[in-house]
């Protein structure tokens, strides 16, 4: 019913950029929340990044001045751009929604996640 498709991912230099995009399709209601996390090798997922449907951001710490979270709702994408990378930014990239969605003659709230992009930032 919901996908979220990632994209933008790849190999960079340590310094450089990359812009990670989102794209959730469906039988979309309205989206909330939608935000990245990231896992590196070996270790848990962690949030990098939010946005609220009415523009508030939250970073984590280790992201703060480097990454910029943004959403265009008519397009109900998110984006991430990247700035600054370090190569203890490599992993791999998950796209997370919170939505309503159209569910029998009504809807539902559900979370979604995308299947992720891999970003490498090599030293």
């Amino acid at each position: 019913q919901v996908q979220l498709v990632e994209s933008g991912g790849g190999l960079v230099q340590a310094g450089g950029s990359l812009r990670l995009s989102c794209v959730a399709s469906g039988s979309i209601r309205s989206i909330n929340a939608m935000g990245w996390h990231r896992q590196a090798p070996g270790k848990q997922r962690e949030l990098v990044a939010v946005i609220t449907d009415g523009g508030t951001t939250n970073y984590a710490d280790s992201v703060k001045g480097r990454f910029t979270i943004s959403r265009d709702n008519a397009k109900n994408t998110v984006y991430l751009q990247m700035n600054s990378l370090k190569p203890e930014d490599t992993g791999d990239y998950y796209c997370n929604a919170d939505l309503r969605i159209s569910y029998g003659y009504g809807s539902r709230y559900m979370s979604s996640w995308g299947r992720g992009t891999q970003v490498t930032v090599s030293s």
